[in-house]
C-alpha cells in the first residue's frame, strides 16, 4: 500500500477523532503543516526527515491538480501526539537544503489561528482568579501574564493575556480551546491586537466572542479581516508567503479547482465546498481561483 492514504471512494477516516479537543492524541494534535518546500521534495523525502520523532501515518506533498508540480507546501500526521511536540522542539528543520516552516495545523474558524504569536488571550475568569493560578494550569515558559483590571475599581474584567516564549505553545494551547481554571471553563484565542481584544471584549451586545454577548465580550473579538490564509495583509501569518503560485498556500489559500485530487484529500478542505479541511469547521480552503 502506499504510504500516502488517498482514501478516494469507500470509508472515509473516523473525523470524530480529529473534532474533539478533549481527545489528547485526536488527529488535531498529531497533524503537522509544512511550508516553503522545495519543489524538488516529495513524500518520501518529507517523511524521512519527520520520521526521526515517531511513525508517520500520512504525509502528503500538495500539488497543482493539472501539472502536478508540487506547490512547496504539505502535511505530515503522527500515530502519537507527543511526536508531534518532539518534532516542533527540534525546530528549525532543513529538508533537500531549505530551511522549512513548521506548524500544527489549526482550523479556520477564526482568522487569527493562521497567525503565529506568542500573546495568548484567556476569557472568562473569576474574579479572584489570581497568575499563580494560570502558570498552574498552562504549560509552557511564560514570559508574563497581564491580569486585565477596570481602572476604577481595581476589580478583575474577567481576562487576561498571557506571553510565552513560543509560538507552538500558543498554538497547541489554542488547539485544546477549553481549560478549567480556578472552578470555571475558560476559553483561549490568539491575542492578536491587545486593543481590538479588550474593545471586543467589553463591548457588550450581539455577536462577539463566542456568540456570548451576555457576558460582556461583545462584537469585534479581534477578528481582523483579511488574516491568515486569505488574499489581504497578514500580520504575520500564513497569508504573507506564496508557496506554488496564485490559489495556494498563502495567496487564496488552498483552494485550487476543487481541491487536490478527485477523491482524495478533496474531503479535507482542499476545495471551496464549506466542508473544510478535518470537517466543517477546519476549512484551510480560499476563494477559488475560475
Amino acid at each position: 500500500m502506499p504510504f500516502h492514504q488517498n482514501y478516494g471512494p469507500g470509508p472515509r477516516p473516523n473525523r470524530s477523532r480529529y473534532d474533539d479537543p478533549s481527545n489528547p492524541n485526536s488527529e488535531q494534535f498529531r497533524k503537522l503543516f509544512i511550508g516553503g518546500l522545495s519543489y524538488e521534495t516529495d513524500e518520501k523525502g518529507l517523511k524521512g526527515h519527520f520520521e526521526t520523532y515517531g511513525e508517520i501515518t500520512d504525509c502528503i506533498v500538495m500539488r497543482d491538480p493539472q501539472t502536478k508540480r508540487s506547490r512547496g507546501f504539505g502535511f505530515i500526521t503522527y500515530k502519537e501526539a507527543p511526536q508531534l511536540d518532539e518534532a516542533q522542539k527540534n525546530r528549525p528543520h532543513k529538508i533537500d537544503g531549505r530551511e522549512v516552516e513548521t506548524k500544527r495545523a489549526m482550523p479556520r474558524d477564526d482568522p487569527s489561528n493562521q497567525q503565529s504569536v506568542t500573546k495568548m488571550f484567556i476569557g472568562g475568569l473569576k474574579d479572584d482568579t489570581t497568575e499563580e493560578m494560570i502558570r498552574e494550569v498552562f504549560p509552557g515558559k511564560i514570559e508574563m501574564v497581564e491580569m486585565i483590571k477596570d481602572k476604577t475599581t481595581g476589580k478583575s474584567r474577567g481576562f487576561c493575556f498571557v506571553t510565552f516564549d513560543d509560538y507552538d505553545t500558543v498554538d497547541k494551547h489554542v488547539l485544546k480551546r477549553h481549560f478549567d481554571l480556578n472552578g470555571r471553563r475558560v476559553e483561549v484565542k490568539k491575542a492578536v491586537s491587545k486593543n481590538e481584544m479588550i474593545g471586543g471584549y467589553s463591548g457588550g451586545g450581539r455577536g462577539g466572542y463566542g456568540g456570548r454577548g451576555e457576558m460582556g465580550y461583545g462584537p469585534g473579538y479581534g477578528m481582523g479581516g483579511g488574516m491568515g490564509y486569505g488574499p489581504g495583509p497578514s500580520r504575520g501569518g500564513y497569508g504573507g508567503g506564496n508557496y506554488g503560485g496564485p490559489g495556494s498556500y498563502g495567496s487564496g489559500g488552498y483552494a485550487n479547482q476543487g481541491g487536490w485530487n478527485q477523491g482524495g484529500y478533496a474531503d479535507y478542505g482542499y476545495n471551496n465546498q464549506g466542508g473544510g479541511w478535518g470537517g466543517p469547521n477546519y476549512n484551510y480552503s480560499g476563494p477559488m481561483k475560475g
